[in-house]
């Protein structure tokens, strides 16, 4: 599939299925899936320790990961999350803990209410679909694509989502960035890397 308006097409209906078939799992499913990701999860941070964690407010039943960050934030470990601030324009990323007040962003997504902006140095990423090299499959809005182009630098980048979600390709274009590492119920679709990427800037 090489004709850009063909994938685009088949980026849409793929999107959709998938979409389709993680918001019909049974709450009970869903939630024994992410504890099964965040046991993963939390292992593999342990060196992580003095890093600040930039992480995804859970919509849309996607893996829901606060329950490994309120773990983390009870010690030296920083959080955030992202803020959309325009439609063509990148994240900014807000300090987050348990205790932030918290306000609405764009579609509703709670959003810490601090104007304080910092800069994770490992990002997990949500995914709707995602394939062997590391490319996503999103929600088709280039939030993160932008993000991480526009970051001086590059954080640890792991995406997280469901094993049914894996493709045999995304069909990923010149300006779609594939992630260090991919984490699933069933462990590492992509491990980690032996070193951490190097940092830009």
């Amino acid at each position: 599939m090489k004709d850009w308006n063909e994938i685009k097409v088949w980026r849409v209906t793929t999107r959709k299925e998938l979409l389709e078939a993680r918001a019909g799992l049974p709450e009970a499913t869903r939630r024994a899936l992410g504890e099964r990701i965040t046991r993963h999860l939390v292992t593999a941070l342990v060196p992580h320790a003095d890093d600040c964690i930039g992480f995804y407010w859970p919509i849309r039943g996607e893996i829901d990961l606060r329950s490994a960050l309120h773990q983390w934030c009870t010690g030296a470990v920083r959080a955030a999350l992202p803020v959309v601030v325009a439609k063509d324009a990148a994240m900014i990323f807000r300090p987050w803990h348990p205790a932030a007040a918290m306000t609405t962003g764009v579609w509703d997504i709670p959003i810490p209410a601090t104007e304080e902006t910092i800069a994770p140095t490992v990002l997990l990423i949500p995914l709707v679909g995602f394939d062997d090299k590391g490319y996503r499959l999103g929600y088709g809005g280039g939030f993160y694509d932008r993000t991480l182009a526009g970051m001086t630098s590059a954080p640890l980048t792991i995406g997280i989502g469901l094993a049914s979600s894996r493709l045999p390709s995304v069909h990923p274009q010149p300006h779609d960035i594939p992630l260090a590492a991919i984490l699933t119920e069933e462990g590492w679709a992509r491990p980690l890397p032996a070193t951490e990427p190097r940092r830009r800037g």
